[in-house]
């Protein structure tokens, strides 16, 4: 009998993924735990492996496939057993309708929930016992769709205020109570099923319809990677719903690229390289402990702010496959040459489709440095759960008046964006300037850190 192996659960918050390549051909011999299929999903590429050994008899999957957990990936055919040729599938009969149905049509929704007229006197019931099958042909009295009619939205203040705090929109959501009404559960449960919908459903719910670009000159087309649509659905649910502002400063790093130079060779001994963003790393560290709501996240649905009592920072890395922010994790309790060579693993394992979905997931703030490819700022966009995000522009140097002469500085244009729902303006300000002023002076991570 012919195995099958179907597609296992991928990660935990990760139900879809694309196939990225199928590592296995028709006829050959797969072994248990051999990898057959690399999937990407989210912001990784995973290989699958086979919990299954035989002959493939047939792939049910191809590159760009979109995949699900169950997806039927392989047809096997067990250890000494022939390959089996495959065959048309049978014809499906056409189900015939129950008797009662066939006997009794269905009568339209509008008539169903229309009332009776009043010259029409009700039927007499009939003397024998009604058959339940006849009955539930009959569709049960619609109550009216809430904003559709006009009519108001059947919920109470509370559930509204919910509503109201969770960006929902009370006319989209189905009232399971009497006559309709939303609950809070009825609420919680819209969000949730708006949460599991795939990204490209969810992002184009939002927008209006592509005009048709060809009235314009030739296009063309690609398939967005799944690494391109999971960053455009959780971007689109970032910006709108997290009013973040963004506070800009710069920070004299002066004696501190004097010591980074100095230090670099002993770092590069150690197989390591030692940067700006390895240092920004611990810089961040120390300055989350001291500001720890902006390592905090804001639960709407109890009203709570989660602190995190650990740090664990997102560094976002530029690849052909798009921007992936792999976490670092523990940044507080490693030293800055630890750090250096971690984040070089880390950024050639996610250049290189490495990374394991594990390795993204799980950070509370969130750095993005694009002073290697230039530009004098940018406002990043918080990267939800998170509550803030520091944006690293290009180091420049300027003339300063040391109170004698003009001399010659290097300045590091920083910008932070957070969410104005749990961090102030000035805390924010508070903030930055910290981060600026440990990075101004590097021996206060000594003394902090």
């Amino acid at each position: 009998m012919p195995l099958e192996f179907r597609l296992p659960k991928l990660a935990e918050g990760d139900a879809t993924g694309s196939v990225a390549k199928v590592l296995v051909e028709v006829g050959d011999q797969v072994q248990i735990d051999q990898s057959v299929l690399e999937v990407e999903t989210d912001k990784a590429v995973v290989e699958v492996p086979s919990t299954v050994a035989g002959q493939v008899e047939k792939i049910h999957v191809a590159p760009g496939q979109d995949v699900t957990e169950g997806t039927l990936v392989l047809t096997l055919a067990q250890r000494g057993q022939a390959p089996a040729a495959e065959a048309p599938p049978p014809a499906q009969p056409t189900p015939e309708p129950p008797a009662e149905q066939a006997a009794k049509p269905k009568a339209p929704p509008a008539l169903a929930a229309a009332p009776a007229p009043a010259a029409q006197p009700p039927a007499a019931p009939e003397a024998s016992a009604p058959d339940s099958s006849v009955q539930a042909v009959e569709p049960p009295a619609q109550a009216p769709v809430p904003g559709a009619t006009g009519l108001p939205v059947p919920a109470a203040p509370s559930v509204r205020r919910f509503a109201r705090e969770l960006g929902v929109d009370l006319r989209q959501v189905s009232g399971s109570g009497p006559a309709g009404r939303i609950s809070v559960a009825d609420v919680k449960a819209f969000v949730r099923a708006g949460l599991r919908r795939p990204a490209t459903a969810a992002l184009a719910s939002s927008l209006p319809p592509l005009p048709d670009l060809s009235r314009f000159g030739p296009v063309h087309r690609l398939p967005a990677s799944a690494v391109r649509r999971a960053t455009a659905q959780h971007l689109g649910q970032s910006w709108p719903n997290v009013p973040q502002v963004t506070q800009f400063d710069e920070a004299d790093i002066t004696e501190l690229e004097a010591l980074r130079h100095r230090h670099a060779p002993a770092v590069a001994d150690r197989g390591g390289k030692l940067t700006v963003t390895a240092v920004l790393l611990k810089v961040a560290a120390v300055a989350l402990r001291r500001f720890p709501q902006f390592n905090a996240s804001l639960d709407l649905q109890s009203g709570e702010i989660v602190f995190r009592d650990y740090v664990h920072v997102g560094v976002a890395v530029d690849t052909d496959r798009g921007l992936l922010v792999p976490v670092v994790r523990d940044v507080d309790k490693k030293s800055i040459a630890d750090l250096s060579l971690e984040l070089g693993e880390i950024a050639q394992r996610a250049r290189a489709s490495k990374l394991t979905l594990e390795e993204m997931q799980g950070g509370g703030f969130s750095i993005s440095n694009l002073g290697g490819i230039g530009g004098t700022g940018f406002t990043p966009i918080v990267n939800w759960p998170e509550s803030a995000i520091l944006g690293v522009a290009r180091q420049r140097q300027v003339a300063r008046w040391d109170g004698g002469a003009f001399k010659p500085r290097t300045m590091l244009p920083l910008a932070l964006s957070y969410d104005h729902r749990l961090i102030d303006g000035a805390d924010a300000a508070r903030f930055l300037r910290y981060v600026c002023e440990v990075a101004e002076s590097p021996f206060l991570l000594a003394l902090e850190g």
